[in-house]
């Protein structure tokens, strides 16, 4: 079973962040540059948002905004779902399914301490059972072959 402290310790960067009064070209731009499809929102240290490629095409593209002139705590997304390093990649997954959302953030007491991404979590789920499947393997082949 692999745990989201698991999973954070395979990531290779710190998750991005931006604040409150970024505006959303800026933040197009760190997502164009780093590759990524979501941004943290601080305020100081305190999570108090997202903002991902799906915020902009909903929130400014349909409605006709334009990037430069809007802040990015105009169309993030305010209602932040996280998780603990101690949950398990099943929870995260359901939580993402249910939600329907793409990025989680991890939270240790009111740290932020990583950010997760379904991607992350399906790698995780897929090899989980992978291994599970090769533990059957061996334990069928064992019975066949008395060991």
């Amino acid at each position: 079973m692999t745990f989201v402290s698991d999973l954070l310790e395979t990531k290779q960067r710190e998750p991005l962040s931006i604040t409150l009064d970024t505006s959303v070209y800026d933040a197009l731009r760190v997502l164009a540059d780093t590759n990524v499809g979501a941004l943290l929102v601080l305020d100081g240290a305190k999570l108090v948002g997202i903002f991902s490629e799906r915020d902009y095409a909903r929130k400014i593209g349909l409605e006709g905004k334009f990037s430069n002139d809007t802040l990015v705590k105009d169309v993030m997304s305010s209602e932040v779902m996280f998780v603990r390093p101690e949950q398990t990649i099943e929870e995260c997954m359901a939580l993402m399914t249910s939600k329907d959302i793409r990025y989680l953030p991890v939270l240790e007491e009111e740290a932020l301490v990583g950010l997760i991404s379904i991607g992350d979590v399906v790698r995780a789920v897929i090899a989980d059972k992978n291994i599970e499947i090769q533990q059957l393997e061996n334990y069928v082949t064992g019975l066949l072959y008395g060991g």
